[in-house]
């Protein structure tokens, strides 16, 4: 219609610029419309004759003074939508007019444009590139053609702000430049050509336009054929794996274009390779044609399957990946026919993928295959390793178990990593395995790992099979590894990632590559409290890989001599130790210490030359051996050592080196935790050292008592000096006591002069520097041995003298006091200070600290000195005042002193609060707030929380405090209260909280020290006044997220490898699982006496609470399902009330059986079922009197009955055990059979199968007992048992009956001789599949030591025939099973396949339509199909027609509003589908005009409505041109619009409902007209 009416004015009007010009003025949106339709008819049909020039000259001056302006929005509209119409008209309007005029005014636009495009971007820059889309098929000028070009390729590989730009120009003048003959090359070179190619996304936007050009239906185009570059399939292969799924489906249309053109042709064709790899990245061969095309059918399949991101939809298709490289490889060859990057573009889109669960499949699928396929070397799988599949392996949540697996199982990923790695090795050729490995191990430094992901690296990495090919390179990026590791806070999964290292280290590494001081750095790297450890098995295969490479390994560069051979082990750490001891005589005095490094690199390696020549004796069969070699390390350091006692000139850098190095051999040696007197190297150093002991002690009083350390760097050697003196006392105490004289002569003298210095006065106001170093270095002296008498009692120190003296000194001291900073410093002592790593602050802070670690030392071990001094002095240390004094300073302290330093303060404060709790409770509550404040602060402070919150502990629970608080039950008591379950909200979020308290209590209170039974008769009356801290413990467990499993996991694997993991034996266990509360509480309850009445009290009180707990969850408005919160607590509770069951009495348990009976009422869990049948067995079986009441559960209506009563008719099932202990069975088993045989005849099918099960136990015990009464029940009875064996023969009836009979309750289980511990917390959780996180296995309590069971505790195992028991022996066993490896290896006949259209794919190059950045029109078809949904008004109607109406490939898709694109209903429906479908506004109140519009241009006008007119759809046949016209949800199409339909077309309908929901009836409608267009497309 629009063609006639421009056609009728042009006839009208004689002069067609007059009517050109009339158009123009005044300017809309209309008028530019319809300035647009009449040039495109002159265009069309040509000028008038004789008025070709003047049609020119006005389409060049409508070109240059009204459409490029238009296009720059100097006269826009104001509405966004007005703005969207004039723009458009103006672009068809522009190409028109240069139609018209042809290359003149072509190249005066681009001229134009491109110097606006010089100037800048914005809406000048939008409107420039409008003008050379327009220009570009007429530019002749090969400059210009150039120029154009060159400034399109800059804006497209333009980065920032120009996305805009860049999309517009790759979409629409690229593909205009490459229509123009000229210009193609110049594109082509452009895009793929040596000068760099534009980001993927938009190279592939451009080549998707251009490909009509670049890939011919009919052959190549002006010599290019994109097939033959290389750089046209890496970007293919780029744009296959972006993360944007635009890119990937613009990827898959060239790739699919390509291949349908080389499938056609049937032609020879190779693409160069572009590096000298194995194979082309494409070809083809008419011989091979059905090959290659199978080929690539099945590699397009598996792309397009990922793009739907559902596992259940990819897993089928994964083993076509398997097929794909058996087409790929060639068997005679062993080389790749197709390029392996093809197949990486595969499984790099898996691994990038969104679902978690795919980038696992894909990883184990890569893994696996290339273990089991044994493909051809790839220099690009190499890549692949070490880029994309390294980069995914990072993820921590992959190593998770599977479902079918046990705690404690190595993931499946750790265990193909393992296979892969080693095999992938294996088959590398010798000369690339050194630089893969490099790179493999370069690869895990250079980004941040978790510490699951490092861990299973470094154990596959240790599993490589022994191979040497790292160098120093090699060495050096594994120490970089070690590094990464030290950055979690999980010290097992770190030391174990530090044990796997090293032996990686050791397997690996080529020892003629390395030298001795690069291995010895490397093992510096290694913490000995986390991994490399004397008494490891790990150590030891450090020491016989040393034995048998000593003499291997490359010469230092720093080796003295030239023509010297290879130095072995022994001569190395020769060297080694003498140059550390050397200094130079010329070298100035240094007041700082060396640094550590150096010590314990000498230390470690003069143990492991000594282990080294301890093995090689024992090799050679040497009985005695002289220890020749470690006596040549020793006697340089010994030498030193004697000289130290009266060589007084000693530099102080040698003296500060040598004790730095006895300490360290001190220290490390003293790890070792085997039996020292089977240890040789140990003896043998030990004794060594004994020899310097009175020199060395006598420096150290000399550097402590004297003025030898005056400057603030000098503290360090004051902590080195006082570090050693624990350690030799040690010493003396392992090797001879000889010495112990000599060192209680030191510590007298020590003590003396350190409290004489303290005591001096100081006249002057302003203190020395020296004056204030000597009080730090006297009261440090004092701390070091207060704590070394706590340490060592056996050596009786105190005894000595001065340690009434030091009692004294103390007791009287000032609290707090504060060192005033000197206010002047010499220029040497300020250097110190300003490098030294303490500052003033830190120092006041130690000597306040150490003030209260020696006051902590006198009131724990004094008390009774204080008592005689109270007879003879009024200022005794423990009257009321004075311990209110110290109790105010101690408050004091905690708010001066840093967290770290805290912890003797919380010690004293433990010995006050319980004499002043009773007298000045306020003050003791204040005590209470605020070591709670700083504890709860320091939450997150990892390093120093636990030491703290241990020693608040200690101070709060401590045993007399309870004591008092309880007795007097007043605020202290309910402050106590309150921080326990603050405790345990805190243990929520931060595990391993409450294991500390409750460890603690529970040992304190059934293990007191001798100190607690004096001051309290009983410590275990504390258990009852707090009790729920007990009944806490017993339910306490959080559901955890999944990565707090999969840590719990990975430390459960790791513990399962006992002494194969080093980390096991050295890393110290915490017991901050979860698990360690219950097993805690468990173990205490377990410990408790009947007979006892303090225990008694306290079980029959947890018993009621915890039944009380149960209650309360039951009618908790929380949602109750399998394995959440309340029944994991449910499940709990019943858990611990078996533990306590057979410890009550028979009073207390008639009292509280209704409850435990109502509990059984309850709609539970079946794990929670079990238990609760369980306890009423035990109940009925020790008292079978209770017998009575249990009758009574059975005599409630059977409304409340519906949901329990197969709880009490399981435990009839186990009636002969009830009954074990009844003289009088008779009236028992009638009472039984009358209960049962009603429940048998029930109408619910498992009540009766209940029933039924209860029934064969009973009537077998009857038979048993040859009961002449029960022979008139016998006929009824047989006949029950006969019908339900027979006529249940087929079908789930039979199968259900069967599965009854073997569960395990009723088959297996026996409720005596199965109670145990490992039946309660880990076999009926395992087999009533409760989660795994909620199983406790039997090695956590024996790993808990603090609570020891006694060795006659029998409860323990359970029978073999019940741990052998697995779950799916009982549990859904009809279900059948398919496991993931049968999945893995067949490959499915059928899978899913989406149907992605793409032959008429091509981007429309109309440069009249809007350009839609993310549509592109790719996947459209040339439908003439409207769809009309103005109507509809919700939002998921319109989503679900929008992606209908998209994959049927509508032309249009008509709204109401644009608005409902952004509803997130809408979006959910469409999937995307809105960016592919062009979608048009079109208002209800705007239909009318549109209809009539689209009736001009020749469309039928089709209602969807039931009238009395209406067309039966299996009747109709849709025109091509069809418009559809849907109605409203409710309402259907108003009447005003009817009239104006062409026809209106019914669904037929055989139900009764009146109307189908309209989304479904639109999409019937489009699935019919397309069907139909089909069948007329192949006819």
């Amino acid at each position: 219609m629009e063609v006639v009416l421009a056609d009728a004015l042009l006839a009208r009007c004689g002069d067609p610029c007059a009517l050109l010009r009339a158009v123009c003025a005044p300017f809309c949106a209309e008028g530019a419309e319809a300035l647009r339709l009449l040039l495109q008819r002159l265009a069309a049909v040509g000028p008038p004759p004789g008025e070709a020039e003047a049609l020119r000259r006005a389409a060049w001056e409508v070109a240059l003074e009204r459409c490029r302006p238009l296009l720059c929005g100097g006269e826009a509209a104001a509405a966004c939508g007005e703005r969207l119409r004039v723009a458009r008209a103006a672009r068809g309007a522009l190409r028109h007019c240069v139609q018209l005029c042809g290359a003149p005014l072509a190249a005066r636009l681009a001229c134009d444009a491109l110097s606006e495009l010089a100037v800048g971007g914005g809406a000048g820059a939008e409107a420039a590139v409008e003008a050379l889309v327009a220009a570009a098929p007429q530019l002749e000028e090969p400059a210009l053609v150039a120029r154009c070009v060159a400034a399109a390729l800059a804006l497209v590989r333009e980065e920032g702000e120009g996305e805009a730009i860049a999309a517009l120009v790759a979409g629409r003048l690229l593909p205009a430049l490459g229509g123009n003959g000229a210009a193609l090359r110049y594109v082509w070179e452009g895009l793929l050509g040596p000068g760099g190619t534009p980001r993927a996304g938009r190279a592939l936007l451009a080549l998707s336009a251009l490909a009509d050009a670049l890939l011919p239906r009919g052959g190549p185009g002006q010599g290019l054929d994109a097939r033959l570059c290389p750089q046209f399939w890496r970007l293919v292969q780029e744009g296959l794996t972006e993360r944007d799924g635009l890119c990937r489906k613009r990827a898959r249309y060239l790739l699919k274009r390509a291949l349908d053109l080389s499938g056609g042709q049937r032609s020879e064709l190779r693409c160069p390779t572009d590096g000298g790899d194995e194979s082309s990245l494409f070809w083809w061969s008419a011989e091979e044609n059905e090959k290659l095309l199978q080929f690539w059918e099945t590699y397009i399949l598996v792309m397009e399957t990922l793009e739907g991101n559902q596992i259940h939809v990819i897993k089928p298709v994964l083993p076509k990946l398997n097929s794909l490289f058996e087409h790929a490889v060639s068997v005679e060859g062993g080389c790749w026919l197709f390029h392996p990057s093809w197949h990486m573009c595969v499984y790099k889109r898996m691994f990038e993928s969104e679902n978690k669960t795919l980038t696992k499949e894909g990883i184990l699928h890569f893994l696996e295959l290339y273990e089991t396929k044994h493909l051809p070397n790839s220099l690009g799988f190499s890549e692949f390793v070490i880029g994309p599949l390294m980069d995914a392996l990072s993820e921590s949540s992959l190593y998770s178990r599977t479902p079918g697996q046990l705690m404690g199982a190595c993931p499946p990923l750790g265990m193909r990593l393992q296979k892969f790695l080693a095999t992938y090795m294996m088959l590398l050729p010798e000369e690339e395995k050194g630089s893969f490995l490099l790179k493999f191990i370069q690869k895990m430094t250079s980004r941040h790992w978790c510490a699951v992901p490092i861990l299973f690296l470094s154990m596959a990495l240790a599993y490589i099979p022994e191979c040497k090919i790292l160098g120093t390179e090699g060495l050096h990026a594994l120490r970089d590894v070690l590094q990464c590791t030290m950055i979690t806070h999980q010290i097992l999964l770190r030391g174990a990632a530090q044990c796997y290292l090293l032996q990686g280290a050791m397997h690996l590494t080529d020892v003629e590559k390395v030298s001795l001081p690069e291995v010895s750095s490397f093992l510096l790297s290694l913490r000995p409290e986390e991994s490399l450890r004397r008494d490891t098995m790990l150590w030891m295969e450090l020491c016989s890989w040393l034995q048998v490479n000593e003499r291997c390994f490359r010469k230092s560069v720093t080796s003295d001599s030239e023509h010297q051979d290879t130095p072995s082990l022994c001569q190395y750490v020769c060297s080694l130790v003498g140059e550390y001891l050397k200094t130079p005589m010329y070298e100035r005095e240094n007041c700082f210490m060396p640094d550590w490094f150096e010590a314990k690199l000498v230390s470690t390696m003069i143990l492991l030359a000594a282990d080294v020549e301890q093995m090689r004796n024992k090799h050679s069969g040497k009985s005695n051996i002289e220890w020749i070699e470690l006596e040549a390390f020793l006697n340089p350091l010994l030498d030193v050592l004697m000289k130290l006692g009266s060589n007084a000139y000693i530099p102080t850098l040698k003296t500060d080196k040598s004790l730095q190095l006895l300490l360290k051999l001190l220290q490390t040696c003293s790890l070792k935790c085997s039996n020292t007197q089977d240890d040789g190297v140990l003896c043998f150093i030990w004794k060594s050292l004994m020899t310097p002991v009175e020199s060395i002690l006598e420096f150290v009083l000399r550097q402590l008592t004297t003025n030898e350390l005056s400057t603030v760097a000098d503290l360090d050697r004051c902590d080195l000096y006082l570090a050693l003196i624990p350690e030799i006392v040690n010493l003396c105490l392992q090797v001879s006591w000889k010495k112990v004289p000599y060192i209680k002569s030191f510590i007298l003298s020590l003590t003396n002069a350190s409290i004489r210095n303290l005591q001096e006065r100081n006249c002057k106001e302003e203190p020395k520097l020296q004056e204030q170093i000597k009080k730090v270095v006297s009261m440090a002296s004092l701390t070091a041995v207060c704590e070394l008498m706590d340490r060592e009692p056996e050596a009786h120190l105190d005894s000595l003298p001065s340690v009434d003296a030091l009692k004294r000194f103390i007791s009287f001291s000032q609290f707090n006091d504060v060192l005033k900073k000197p206010s002047y410093i010499g220029e040497e002592s300020s250097l110190c200070e300003e490098t030294t790593s303490q500052g003033w602050g830190k120092i006041v802070a130690r000597y306040v600290c150490d003030q209260w670690i020696c006051l902590r030392f006198v009131l724990s071990s004094f008390p009774t000195l204080a008592q005689e001094h109270e007879e003879t002095s009024g200022m005794s240390l423990y009257t009321v005042e004075r311990s209110r004094k110290i109790l105010q300073s101690a408050l004091e302290a905690l708010t001066i002193l840093p967290s770290d330093q805290v912890l003797p303060v919380f010690d004293c404060m433990k010995v006050l609060v319980p004499k002043l709790l009773g007298c000045l409770e306020p003050l003791c509550i204040e005590a209470f707030d605020l070591a709670w404040k700083i504890v709860s602060s320091l939450s997150n402070t990892q390093l120093i929380f636990w030491s703290n919150l241990k020693a608040f502990v200690q101070f709060v629970f401590d045993t007399e405090v309870l004591a008092v608080a309880a007795s007097a039950k007043g605020q202290a008591y309910a402050k106590i209260k309150e921080v326990i379950f603050k405790l345990i909200d805190m243990s929520t979020t931060k595990t391993g909280v409450f294991n500390v308290v409750i460890s603690h209590c529970c040992r304190s209170w059934i293990f007191p020290t001798v100190d607690e039974r004096s001051a309290l008769t009983n410590a275990f009356v504390n258990a009852g006044n707090y009790c729920e801290l007990i009944t806490e413990a017993c339910v306490f467990g959080t559901v955890f997220r999944k990565d707090q499993r999969l840590i719990q996991d990975v430390h459960a694997f790791i513990e399962n490898l006992g002494e194969k993991c080093a980390a096991n034996l050295v890393t110290e266990s915490t017991h901050r699982d979860d698990h360690y509360v219950r097993v805690c509480a468990i173990k205490f309850l377990c410990l408790l006496d009947g007979s006892n009445t303090l225990h008694k009290t306290l079980m029959e009180d947890i018993f009621i609470k915890l039944l009380d707990k149960d209650e309360q969850v039951s009618r908790s408005r929380t949602r109750y399902y399998a394995n959440s919160l309340q029944h994991r607590i449910k499940n709990r509770v019943w858990q611990t009330l078996l533990i306590l069951l057979p410890k009550l009495d028979e009073n207390f348990l008639c009292g509280i059986l209704g409850k435990v009976f109502q509990a059984g009422f309850g709609n539970n869990q079946a794990s929670v079922k079990y238990f609760i049948e369980w306890i009423v067995i035990m109940s009925l079986h020790r008292y079978p009197q209770f017998l009575n009441k249990f009758w009574d559960c059975f005599c409630y209506d059977e409304e409340k009955l519906k949901t329990s009563i197969c709880t009490f008719l399981s435990v009839l099932s186990h009636f002969d055990i009830i009954l074990q202990n009844t003289s009088e069975k008779k009236p028992a088993l009638k009472k039984a059979l009358i209960v049962v045989l009603q429940w048998c005849f029930n109408h619910n099918f498992s009540v009766r199968l209940y029933a039924l099960i209860a029934l064969k136990k009973i009537w077998g015990m009857c038979r048993m007992l040859h009961l002449e009464e029960f022979e008139a029940l016998t006929p009824v009875i047989e006949s029950s048992l006969q019908q339900v064996e027979n006529m249940h023969g087929t079908g789930n009836a039979r199968r259900n009956w069967q599965r009854i009979q073997d569960h395990f309750f009723f088959a297996t289980f026996h409720p005596l001789k199965d109670y145990s511990l490992e039946t309660i917390f880990y076999i009926l959780p395992r087999l009533s599949e409760l989660a795994e996180d909620e199983w406790i296995s039997l090695s956590k309590f024996d790993r808990f030591t603090d609570i020891p069971l006694p060795p006659a505790f029998q409860w323990y195992h359970s029978r073999t025939e019940l741990r052998d028991l697995k779950p799916s022996d009982w549990s859904q066993q009809d279900m059948g099973s398919s496991s993931a490896e049968t999945d893995s290896q067949t490959e499915w006949t059928d899978v899913q396949k989406k149907i992605i259209p793409w032959k008429n794919s091509t981007p429309s190059l109309d440069l009249e339509m809007v350009f839609q950045d993310r549509a592109a029109k790719l996947g459209k078809s040339n439908s003439r199909l409207i769809v009309v949904a103005s109507l509809i008004d919700k939002p998921t109607n319109l989503g679900g027609l929008c992606r209908t109406s998209e994959i049927f490939g509508a032309s249009a898709l008509v709204v109401g509003s644009l608005h409902y694109v952004q509803d997130k209903q809408f979006q959910h429906l469409s999937v995307s589908a809105e960016q592919w479908l062009p979608l048009v506004e079109v208002k209800p109140s705007q239909l009318v005009h549109y209809l009539q519009q689209k009736k001009t241009e020749g469309y039928t006008i089709i209602g969807v409505e039931q009238t009395a007119k209406s067309f039966d759809l299996t009747e109709y046949c849709f025109p091509e041109k069809s418009l559809l016209l849907l109605g409203n949800e409710h309402e259907g199409i108003p009447a005003n619009l009817i009239h104006h339909l062409d026809v209106c077309v019914e669904i037929p309908q055989q139900g009764i409902i009146r109307s189908l929901n309209v989304h479904v009836s639109g999409a019937l409608l489009i699935w019919e007209y397309t069907r139909q267009q089909v069948i007329k497309q192949k006819q």
